[in-house]
């Protein structure tokens, strides 16, 4: 099977799987696992910020976040369709008892981001009658928007806007080191303003579990207090931990390859009929396309195309999504594209 349906498929290579069987562990919760220890400073390293801590998933990053910044009956300003919107559950509500405030992109902006000016216009008044703007959220990149990159000055704009407000920042960044690795712009750089950041590295990094929040030192020891409180506390988390140091040393450079499958993916897919999808949009590694015109539904699509070894993603009556990573080769794309041509043939 070629798995194109999330970058989450991927599974630990070889030398990671020893690198997770040689790992030094200890009491994580009590700060006694050596490997955990080195990927925070680690981390914090990367990203600029003074401490972090590891947990399951990015949801539980991005939920933590959300509540170590706000208060029940706060407002979360996000851009419609990002995945503390649309993703998580309603978790903002049902954790957090906080609203989100989901915003459109500015004219001419890249979808799923909004400006300083789009921000100012959600905030709401100083009014009883109104739930409190507390917070503003990025996601980077943009998954819906087919993988497409936050301009640095873009995200630095908003920052010092909310700052500017009374507002706290928050960065989703389930695919961060795909921005970094696309755009040439550090990790740093693109957390400099942000009062707090994760970074997935169960995606294209491709461990089996696991992410890490990081930010200020009293944000880290209130988020260690959720972690608990929500069962996120671990063990001997060396395990997983050693598989995402080996990531960050080995995986992240590569990230590029994936980037060319789904240049490569996108080129071939746009010249197909029937087909809507502007190549040109395909920054990272995710691919959107519309086969309105084949006439066909994307769900039929897609099982005729699972029935032919290819799995890819329905997201929509007529839209598809395919996602380039570790475990999907050019040759691999090169023979999906041959079942993709095969099955719009023979709609």
């Amino acid at each position: 099977m070629i798995d194109l349906f999330s970058d989450t498929k991927t599974r630990p290579t070889p030398a990671m799987r020893r690198a997770i069987a040689e790992a030094e562990v200890g009491d994580e919760q009590k700060f006694e696992d050596p490997t955990i220890n080195r990927l925070r400073e680690r981390v914090c390293e990367l990203l600029g910020k003074e401490d972090a801590l590891f947990l399951p998933s990015g949801t539980m990053c991005n939920e933590i976040a959300i509540a170590v910044h706000c208060r029940p009956g706060d407002e979360v300003v996000a851009a419609a369709g990002s995945h503390v919107v649309d993703y998580e559950g309603g978790g903002p509500a049902a954790l957090a008892g906080v609203m989100v405030r989901a915003v459109g992109a500015a004219p001419g902006g890249v979808p799923g981001t909004y400006d300083a000016a789009v921000l100012r216009a959600a905030v709401r008044g100083d009014s009883r009658y109104f739930p409190r703007s507390r917070l503003v959220c990025a996601e980077q990149t943009v998954n819906t928007a087919g993988g497409r990159i936050w301009p640095l000055a873009q995200m630095r704009e908003v920052a010092q806007t909310a700052a500017s407000l009374g507002l706290a920042t928050h960065i989703d960044g389930a695919r961060l080191m795909n921005a970094v690795v696309a755009s040439g712009v550090s990790a740093r750089e693109y957390a400099q303003g942000y009062d707090s950041v994760w970074i997935d590295f169960s995606k294209g990094l491709g461990c089996p579990v696991g992410a890490m929040l990081a930010g200020s030192r009293e944000f880290v020891r209130e988020a260690w207090r959720l972690k608990q409180r929500w069962g996120g506390a671990l063990r001997q988390a060396g395990i997983v931990g050693a598989a995402a140091l080996y990531a960050l040393d080995h995986h992240v450079e590569r990230l590029a390859d994936d980037h060319a499958n789904a240049q490569l993916l996108a080129r071939e897919i746009a010249a197909l009929p029937g087909v809507s999808l502007d190549p040109s949009s395909v920054e990272t590694n995710i691919v959107f396309f519309d086969v309105a015109g084949s006439g066909r539904s994307a769900a039929a699509i897609c099982a005729a195309l699972e029935a032919r070894g290819v799995q890819m993603g329905a997201f929509g009556p007529t839209v598809i999504r395919a996602v380039t990573h570790l475990d999907v080769s050019r040759e691999d794309v090169m023979r999906a594209l041959a079942a993709l041509r095969e099955v719009l043939a023979a709609s």
